[in-house]
């Protein structure tokens, strides 16, 4: 009887720290990180009366008799379970996700405790502390903002108002893709070029904005452009192939009495003259006369014969006074065969014209055809079919032909980038275009197109002049600002322009009265880089691969490194048949800014913003791993110390090492169920209620006992 007394006791003993245990979840309900407790009870040791014996024969065997001595409090244990994560718009406020505590410290590093709480802030002298005042444990970041989360943890402090002095720009890093292939989407005119020579000496207005030289330069060099790499004016590429162009004529082409070489006579007179000719390679044969037997009325049966074959041949032919004819041959019908004329007088020809077995030739239109290698344009005279590489091989060749013609006349490529002939002096011409097109050679229509603007007559005066259709190269700018070592910000510009197939040239520009040098210093334009590609549209070469810059305003002279990507890989520029675009362009310099605020990332990185726009790493936040969470000892505050049962803690990084990820700007709630811990209230309650029955029925009973002996 006087043990159910005590275990009685024992239960309300027990309840009573149940109620308290189940009192403190609730009190923190609110509490940030709090983490809720459960009571563990267990029996004491109980009373044996009797004990256990094992079957013996015939007899069984019988379990031991006991008698419980109450119950107890075991543990009490911390659940570690996730609590929500409430939203609070303080940048400095970090909720856990997952597993792991942030390390504080009371005493400035010496001795460290562990929280859930991530309700931080920075104090009065940049240290960065919890609401207890604590110390927030992790790395600071060196002089190029650099952390090494491998050293030991220390107290985390960020000087209040920190500055960050200018860096100068050393790295600009540009990813684009030059455009390749049969069109372009960015595209400007082929350089200028006059009509004397490949350099000419000008006053420095007229200099102004030359691909080649500054405007301050009295001598410029033009520069020429290769034409396998240009465009149409509507950026369709010509794709020029090697002996492709155009046939071109200034005047027509005429055979008569003047220009043979031989008398031409007149048309036999009389009845059934036999014709067998050749003419431009097409046999025209038949007979003539017949109703009238003169040399006129033959002449003009004769020319109706040779007319009817025009299209094949090219040529028409006319009666002169007298029977005499005259062949002209305008070059305008296309086909290789159909231009200039040659005529062939065959055995058993009676026309009179030329004795038999003569051929009479002449020639005015002339093959201007693509080579893809470079050529010399001098050695195309007048009088021949020309060959040409770039744009000053095709204007000089056909100046030099045109002043075949007329000697006043000139060709050059104006501002807009296209051909221009003039003739200001001599004679008048008839200018003819039309495509290269034969059995060994395919048309390029698309060229040839470009020059049909040239046809037709082109009289004498100095106002008077043919354009062609403009003719572009493909390019792709790109701009950047940089700093240099005051922190003053300048933009550098830089232009590709295609060149050839697999070649881009590029120029730097930077604002006046800097000086850009490299290979070509030309004040404030750099000139004379080339970026070369791979047929698979892989970077092959950059030449040069950096800047030098003397910006003129009292900061130290700069080089700067171009990154323009991996020789034969595709990290930088590439050409791809795609159109013309910049992917990034970067670089590595800022001016000197004030901190303005903090922001911290999953990883525990302190970030600071600067007024100069630059955010930079400044610390990060150490997190610790415990074997046994539950293990842990409440040291009040929110915050836990380690224990034996809880390990030593493993300080690393956050999400990494299964330690959680971190959000800023937010807090972890408490982790006590309200229901359930009310629920709980109910259940000690009632078990206290039992405990007590216990105790007063044991007194009732005990009371009864001694009630007997009196």
């Amino acid at each position: 009887m006087m043990r159910s007394l005590w275990a009685g006791v024992s239960g309300l003993s027990a309840h009573q720290t149940a109620m308290d245990v189940e009192g403190n979840n609730i009190a923190n309900v609110n509490t940030t990180g709090f983490k809720y407790s459960r009571t563990n009870f267990s029996d004491m040791l109980s009373q044996t009366a009797k004990i256990a014996t094992a079957p013996q024969d015939t007899l069984g065997g019988k379990n031991s008799m006991q008698v419980g001595l109450g119950a107890t409090v075991d543990t009490v244990t911390h659940i570690f379970t996730q609590g929500s994560r409430q939203s609070t718009g303080v940048n400095t406020d970090i909720a856990i996700e997952g597993e792991g505590f942030f390390v504080v410290s009371p005493d400035g590093g010496s001795t460290y405790r562990y929280t859930r709480d991530g309700e931080f802030n920075f104090d009065a002298y940049g240290n960065f502390v919890d609401s207890n005042g604590y110390t927030v444990q992790g790395w600071i970041a060196d002089s190029k903002y650099k952390v090494d989360s491998t050293g030991p943890v220390k107290s985390i402090q960020i000087e209040p108002g920190l500055t960050i002095p200018a860096k100068t720009t050393e790295n600009i890093t540009l990813k684009a893709n030059l455009a390749r292939g049969s069109t372009t989407n960015t595209y400007s005119s082929i350089y200028q070029l006059d009509s004397d020579s490949a350099t000419t000496t000008v006053d420095s207005t007229s200099a102004a904005g030359d691909p080649s030289v500054d405007s301050t330069v009295t001598t410029r060099f033009q520069v020429s452009e290769d034409f396998g790499a240009l465009f149409n004016a509507n950026g369709k590429a010509y794709n020029l192939q090697n002996n492709q162009g155009i046939w071109v004529s200034f005047e027509n082409t005429v055979l008569d009495s003047a220009s043979s070489a031989t008398a031409m006579g007149a048309v036999t007179a009389g009845a059934g003259v036999a014709v067998n000719m050749t003419l431009n390679g097409v046999s025209i044969t038949g007979t003539v006369g017949g109703v009238t037997s003169t040399s006129a009325d033959n002449a003009a049966s004769l020319v109706a014969l040779i007319n009817s074959f025009q299209t094949q041949t090219g040529v028409t032919a006319s009666v002169v006074s007298g029977g005499t004819l005259k062949f002209t041959n305008t070059n305008q019908t296309a086909g290789d065969s159909t231009k200039n004329i040659s005529l062939t007088v065959n055995a058993g020809d009676g026309t009179n014209l030329f004795a038999a077995g003569t051929t009479e030739t002449e020639v005015t239109a002339y093959k201007y055809q693509y080579s893809s290698t470079d050529v010399d344009s001098s050695s195309a005279p007048a009088g021949s079919n020309k060959t040409f590489h770039d744009t000053e091989d095709l204007r000089k060749a056909l100046q030099l032909q045109a002043q075949a013609t007329s000697t006043g006349a000139l060709v050059s490529i104006n501002s807009d980038g296209k051909f221009t002939i003039k003739n200001p002096t001599g004679t008048a011409m008839n200018i003819a275009t039309t495509s290269i097109k034969s059995s060994t050679v395919t048309e390029n229509a698309l060229f040839a197109s470009t020059f049909t603007a040239f046809d037709g007559n082109l009289a004498v005066g100095s106002s008077v002049s043919k354009t062609t259709q403009a003719i572009n190269a493909a390019t792709h700018g790109a701009s950047i600002d940089v700093y240099d070592s005051l922190g003053s910000k300048h933009t550098v510009t830089i232009q590709f322009r295609k060149y050839s197939e697999n070649e881009w040239t590029w120029q730097a520009t930077v604002p006046q009265p800097a000086d850009v040098g490299g290979m070509s210093p030309n004040q404030n334009v750099f000139k004379g880089g080339t970026v070369t590609f791979n047929s698979d549209g892989s970077l092959a070469s950059v030449t040069p691969t950096s800047l030098a810059v003397d910006w003129k305003n009292g900061a130290t002279s700069q080089q700067i490194t171009l990154n323009f990507g991996t020789a034969n890989a595709l990290d930088g520029l590439t050409s791809f048949d795609q159109k013309s675009a910049t992917g990034l362009i970067s670089q590595d310099g800022y001016a000197s800014g004030e901190q303005n605020g903090v922001n911290i990332d999953a990883n525990g990185y302190i970030i600071g913003s600067f007024t100069n726009g630059k955010q930079l790493t400044l610390g990060q936040i150490a997190m610790a791993k415990f074997t046994n969470n539950a293990g842990l000892l409440s040291e009040g505050g929110n915050t836990f110390s380690a224990s034996s049962n809880s390990g030593d803690p493993t300080i690393g990084t956050a999400a990494a090492g299964g330690k959680g990820a971190l959000y800023s700007g937010a807090l972890e709630m408490s982790n006590v169920d309200l229901s359930k811990s009310l629920t709980n209230l109910i259940v000690i309650q009632r078990g206290y209620q039992a405990n007590s029955k216990t105790i007063t029925t044991s007194d009732q009973l005990l009371q009864t006992l001694l009630s007997i002996k009196q």
